[in-house]
């Protein structure tokens, strides 16, 4: 699963799997580490509601796994709602549940909006861009710090540091890096309180440790960076080749919103990720799953599962793509209104705007767990710039 062959066709990755195993499928998520992918839609759902059987907890695991292993940062246990369960769980994901809810939505469309423009900008002029460097990547970067209010000097550590977490090159200096960064930002807000995400999670009644914030930061980070810009890259994509979406932007039959369903079934920015570690052997659709190794939910293959996928998805939001059950995103609404806003600025402000090479062209990034584009080059009738508030 970390091959340039499965970034490259997925799903026709998974069609075989099914057809060879199943719903349960033994895979390797980096050389010598092997998995357990939930390729059917009715298993995973019985898996992601069963934190019993289930538990995000992977200590006993990484403790056979080498400390330079490329997507242990993505796996290992980190006092936070990701990795733990039980009591544990609810006191972390009630810190961030409140301190999300505490965003102003018309602000952070606001925010979005002043991003997006600045971003266009930047390049409507020259007649093309690429939609991952130029725009998806740094509007989803900008807008996040500015959701947790971390200054720029500790942005770009951060930034750099996540990506190579998210990339398996160099992961674990990038891991020190975004720590070292976080850790940081922790400890400016705790003397200096603002109005934003980090500083309500400080507040809570959870009184979280600076460790433990740290953590709960990698989290946000890991959540709302990487897969917001495949979110927004992926709905533009399909915007852009789809006949049904292509004029949208000129008045097409199908909406922003339908795009974003679309993709979130079809091509879902964490295409494989919800991973739980069964503390003993478990029995679950006449496969036993070892104890203590990694079982992955490939949202991407459940959602086309044939036995539950029947025609469109337009209106239907009953995929995984946010998971379910106690550990479903607590920020799925904010991620929708961030990326809604994105590609309606984008397509309102350039509407000619199309791509720059062959849809079969594009590359895809290898990883096993998002489902990324290298770049998204697009050309277009060049613009002035948009007023700027």
């Amino acid at each position: 699963m970390y091959t340039p062959e499965f970034a490259a066709d997925p799903h026709r990755a998974y069609r075989e799997m099914r057809e060879k195993y199943g719903a349960l499928v033994p895979v390797d998520l980096a050389p010598g580490v092997s998995a357990t992918l939930v390729v059917g839609y009715r298993t995973a759902v019985r898996i992601l509601n069963d934190p019993e059987r289930f538990p995000a907890d992977p200590r006993v695991w990484q403790a056979g796994v080498p400390s330079d292993c490329p997507v242990l940062p993505m796996m290992q246990w980190r006092p936070s709602s990701l990795r733990t369960t039980g009591v544990e769980h609810m006191r972390y994901r009630q810190a961030n549940a409140a301190a999300l809810a505490g965003v102003d939505r018309y602000g952070l469309q606001s925010v979005v909006e002043q991003v997006s423009v600045s971003l266009i900008n930047s390049f409507c002029a020259s007649g093309s861009a690429d939609l991952v460097r130029d725009y998806a990547f740094p509007l989803a970067f900008q807008v996040l710090n500015h959701l947790l209010g971390c200054p720029v000097d500790l942005a770009g550590q951060a930034a750099q540091g996540f990506r190579a977490i998210f990339e398996g090159i160099g992961a674990e200096q990038g891991n020190m890096l975004l720590a070292d960064a976080l850790h940081q930002l922790t400890v400016r807000k705790r003397t200096h309180p603002a109005n934003d995400v980090t500083t309500r999670m400080l507040h809570h009644s959870a009184e979280l440790t600076d460790i433990e914030m740290v953590h709960q930061l990698v989290t946000l980070y890991g959540a709302g960076i990487e897969p917001q810009q495949n979110l927004i890259v992926n709905t533009l994509l399909l915007l852009l080749v789809d006949d049904r979406f292509a004029g949208s932007a000129l008045g097409g039959s199908l909406s922003t919103r339908d795009a974003l369903d679309e993709v979130l079934f079809d091509d879902p920015p964490m295409a494989n990720f919800c991973i739980s570690y069964p503390p003993r052997s478990v029995l679950i659709d006449d496969c036993w799953l070892p104890a203590h190794q990694p079982v992955v939910i490939s949202m991407a293959a459940c959602n086309t599962d044939p036995e539950i996928r029947s025609g469109q998805s337009t209106g239907n939001r009953s995929h995984l793509a946010w998971s379910i059950g106690p550990h479903a995103c607590p920020a799925s609404s904010l991620a929708y209104l961030i990326a809604q806003e994105a590609v309606d600025q984008l397509l309102d402000a350039l509407p000619e705007i199309r791509l720059a090479l062959p849809a079969p062209q594009l590359s895809w990034r290898p990883g096993p767990f998002h489902r990324a584009l290298a770049s998204l080059p697009v050309t277009f009738t060049p613009a002035p710039p948009l007023p700027e508030t």
